[in-house]
């Protein structure tokens, strides 16, 4: 007899970050669109986001601002106080979102160099994974550039095992497993890292935070290079593609770029990939090449259940956004195919933020300025409604607003 029993998928699991920030399954698959996946069949299992680290100037301002100005938490630090003669860092959450900032202390800290190049931006996209070595052994095997080879680090809160690839220009993936023989590390953060809170006081009402999950990555390469790091995901970390924008869906009268979107299996870690496309006038990624010095991280996309709120808020804080023409919200065909949502059209229009419909559902998004000095990392903040997309149908507005922000600063 022939045994027709189905295999089941096991079910999701959260993270250590997710039930520490009191989220759960369900909120998730809102925010983030997370999907049932078995891990045990993946060649290079991601759990999910584990850190993003960021190279900056001036850390400890940084970290203040982060604090004052989006909402979150300081809850670790790594410097000279603790022996680290180095660097400082500060480590920030938001729900299950954990930000790293750091800035050099040392004159001979190789992270003036590397800030001197780049400016404030993205280093490492530090993702938690159940078997480091397991990765690192697929990693190999597909032909990546491995930077870190396997290793167990401790202190008196228990062990992390870590290691790191390459991927796009500077970039890096830290692999961090935080079960190591049966337990969790129940440190702060890494080995090297202390307890650290702020004298920072929230002003009276404001909300306990902003943005509760990280939604996606976008990474910007060169011309060119695009499937090259597509494939990079698809054959080195098993990543899945999930969306493709070419032609007329992401260009405008004067500039275009191509983009690809990758997933791992959950869908925690989704990162669209973007690459310049010959226009009359220079794209935004062509922008960002030159003022980064090369590929990187151009916007991380917060994910929020309450946009209107998290916008109020962080434009009270002085966050600056895109600006949108009000002939967006006033376009009959643009109301007929976004229907109805969650709030009145005229409540998006006042704060300048975009809605799009695709066929699971809507979702609302809006673009900050540029947070650094250079016109490179900005973000995105995010509140899908079934929606599994990136805001298609958004695309020539935002790029025509980015573009306006280019011809001011003399880029376009």
């Amino acid at each position: 007899m022939t045994d027709t029993t189905a295999t089941s998928t096991p079910p999701l699991d959260l993270t250590e970050q997710e039930r520490q920030a009191d989220l759960d399954l369900d909120q998730l698959k809102q925010l983030v669109g997370l999907v049932e996946y078995d891990e045990s069949t993946d060649p290079f299992p991601v759990t999910g986001w584990d850190a993003i680290v960021f190279v900056v100037g001036n850390a400890t301002q940084t970290a203040h601002y982060y604090q004052s100005a989006w909402g979150m938490e300081l809850v670790a630090y790594s410097g000279p106080e603790n022996g680290n003669r180095d660097h400082k860092a500060f480590v920030l959450k938001s729900g299950s979102i954990r930000f790293v900032v750091k800035g050099a202390v040392s004159p001979d800290s190789p992270l003036i160099a590397h800030h001197a190049k780049h400016g404030d931006g993205v280093v490492d996209i530090s993702l938690e994974v159940p078997d480091v070595d397991r990765c690192i052994a697929q990693a190999k095997a597909a032909g990546a550039t491995v930077l870190q080879e396997p290793e167990t680090v401790t202190d008196e809160h228990g062990a992390i095992r870590v290691a790191a690839i390459a991927t796009y220009g500077e970039t890096r993936h830290t692999l961090v497993q935080r079960v190591v023989d049966g337990q969790t590390y129940a440190g702060p953060y890494l080995p090297g890292y202390v307890a650290r809170t702020s004298g920072f006081v929230k002003r009276d009402g404001a909300p306990k935070r902003l943005f509760q999950a990280l939604d996606h990555i976008v990474g910007n390469v060169e011309l060119g290079r695009m499937d090259e790091w597509v494939g990079f995901y698809n054959r080195v970390m098993g990543f899945v593609n999930m969306a493709e924008f070419i032609g007329d869906d992401i260009a405008t009268e004067y500039s275009a770029l191509m983009s690809k979107v990758v997933a791992n299996g959950n869908h925690r870690v989704k990162f669209p990939l973007n690459e310049p496309a010959i226009a009359k006038k220079r794209s935004q990624i062509d922008e960002y090449l030159d003022f980064y010095a090369g590929p990187g991280a151009q916007h991380l996309a917060l994910a929020t259940n309450d946009i209107l709120r998290t916008v109020d808020e962080l434009r009270t804080e002085g966050v600056e956004f895109l600006d949108t023409p009000d002939a967006y919200y006033d376009d009959p065909q643009m109301r007929a195919r976004i229907g109805e949502v969650r709030v009145p059209i005229e409540e998006l229009k006042a704060r300048g933020i975009l809605v799009d419909r695709d066929e699971d559902g809507y979702l609302l998004q809006i673009f900050t300025k540029p947070l650094g000095d250079r016109p490179t990392v900005f973000f995105e903040i995010i509140e899908r409604h079934g929606s599994l997309g990136f805001g298609k149908g958004n695309f020539k507005a935002l790029f025509e607003s980015i573009e306006r922000e280019q011809d001011k600063r003399g880029n376009l």
